[in-house]
């Protein structure tokens, strides 16, 4: 989150607070053609197999990721969620979709976890873009709220451990475990300063998460 390396994805221990994001990892460096390719993502994710693509290498890339494995091998036995940075409703009408949303349920598919919208935007924030990182803190600060129904992707079982029912409505509405041993992976497509991934891992451990870690596609 300060910018420098972490050896194994974790917050350093200097920067770490009780409600901080515990670690991140990254798969790219946002720059020449992942920069393009991100761009066409996240704007235009239904041209071709973009989303395929991209998620195949952001999970051959993690499994590959010595210590993204070792953490994961930590959390065997509890209940793991991914969760995608969510979109302010205006701009998701505008678009009609949410590419960390779709990140995440590519990403779920092949790691057989679920994908939960545990967050709102409820802030209309402006444009990251070109902000300094006092800017950027300041432009997420109370963007996030904890989102009263938890909607779980269509694949959200992961073996017995999450208590949930189905609405009439056919969606998946979810409890989440109030104890020590709830995980969440943020999704997201670029981490610049990390000022977005700390804001949310901020309202999670707030109501309760265990941990909370990051996965974006790229790194600025």
């Amino acid at each position: 989150m300060c910018g420098r390396p972490s050896f194994d994805g974790k917050t350093h221990p200097g920067c770490k607070t009780r409600y901080a994001i515990d670690g991140v990892f990254s798969a790219l460096k946002y720059k020449g053609i992942v920069k393009k390719l991100v761009y066409q993502f996240k704007y235009k994710p239904f041209l071709s197999d973009l989303k395929s693509v991209l998620s195949d290498f952001l999970y051959e890339s993690l499994i590959q990721n010595e210590n993204f494995m070792t953490t994961m091998q930590q959390f065997n036995n509890v209940t793991i969620f991914f969760v995608p940075i969510p979109l302010h409703s205006s701009r998701f009408k505008q678009r009609g979709y949410n590419h960390a949303e779709i990140l995440a349920e590519e990403l779920g598919k092949k790691f057989d976890i679920p994908v939960a919208n545990l967050l709102e935007r409820t802030k209309q924030t402006r444009s990251q873009f070109g902000l300094k990182r006092d800017e950027r803190k300041e432009n997420l600060k109370n963007a996030f709220s904890y989102s009263s129904l938890h909607t779980l992707s269509s694949r959200a079982k992961r073996g017995n451990l999450l208590p949930q029912e189905i609405t009439s409505s056919g969606s998946t509405s979810l409890t989440i475990p109030r104890n020590d041993s709830t995980t969440v992976f943020l999704i997201d497509d670029i981490l610049t300063t990390g000022s977005t991934l700390l804001e949310a891992a901020n309202i999670l451990k707030r109501h309760g998460t265990k941990h909370v870690w990051g996965i974006t596609l790229a790194r600025d």
